[in-house]
């Protein structure tokens, strides 16, 4: 009786094993691939900080610079946003190992869905960033220089400060620009039906401006930078499940109540 039992224990152990094994190359691959663009990159670092800063820098007052508060700041923010700019440049191959780690255990539809999801993730993922780069950073700091001026308050921030800022705003806006894809998802599992996402549309709209409050500065023109892109992007992850559920399936959903 043992050695039979043991005869089939002995497979699953090693393909457990050999999955470890296979995890352990894949994750080691992916930090890899952050460190080598990392290590190309960091030799530009003040630089990239001073990219980064730029939106600032320019609604300063004339002669207006950014503070170091902390002893170490100097170097080791400049770091972490070299590290950052590397993460999310070398994301494609963190993702391909990802992929490539789970896929033998997909299906094939679900293999064909999983590639145009985390491609658009991505590239929604980082115009969401540029939108909070190019937009958003440059109206809220001037409508904080607007405010400081009447105080006589001098406009200045600390560079830990200002990153931790930054880093906040381009998570709070690469996440809203995936609301396609969850919408999509959503659909695609058939969790929401697109009726549903339609007759919720009201509630979306308020939990668009709850939000925007939550993140953005206490003014209403940077509270409808976030608001109206969140509704907008919402819309459009409709009309993208609309699309990927298909006519016969928007159909069905529509037919449903009226055969129950």
């Amino acid at each position: 009786m043992s050695d039979p039992q043991q005869k089939k224990d002995e497979p699953v152990e090693e393909t457990f094993i050999s999955h470890l094994v296979e995890l352990r190359d894949r994750i080691i691959r992916a930090g890899a691939s952050v460190i080598v663009v990392f290590i190309g990159l960091v030799y530009w670092a003040p630089d990239i900080f001073k990219l980064l800063a730029r939106p600032l820098m320019q609604n300063l007052p004339k002669d207006g610079k950014m503070i170091v508060t902390d002893v170490t700041g100097s170097f080791f923010v400049p770091m972490k946003v070299t590290m950052l700019v590397a993460s999310v440049i070398a994301l494609p191959i963190v993702l391909y190992q990802i992929w490539a780690f789970v896929a033998p255990g997909l299906y094939q539809h679900e293999k064909k869905l999983v590639a145009p999801l985390v491609g658009s993730s991505y590239t929604l993922f980082l115009c969401g960033m540029a939108f909070a780069y190019f937009i958003v950073f440059p109206t809220i700091f001037r409508v904080m220089a607007h405010y400081n001026a009447p105080l006589g308050a001098e406009m200045t921030t600390d560079i830990d400060n200002y990153l931790s800022f930054v880093l906040t705003m381009f998570l709070a806006f690469g996440v809203t620009f995936e609301v396609p894809i969850v919408v999509v998802l959503l659909a695609r599992m058939g969790v929401v039906s697109i009726k549903k996402l339609k007759e919720i549309r009201p509630y979306v709209i308020v939990g668009a401006f709850v939000i925007s409050a939550v993140v953005t500065p206490p003014d209403v023109f940077s509270q409808l930078i976030l608001a109206i892109p969140l509704i907008v992007l919402y819309e459009a992850g409709i009309i993208a499940a609309r699309l990927v559920v298909g006519k016969d399936g928007v159909k069905k959903e529509e037919e449903a109540p009226a055969a129950e």
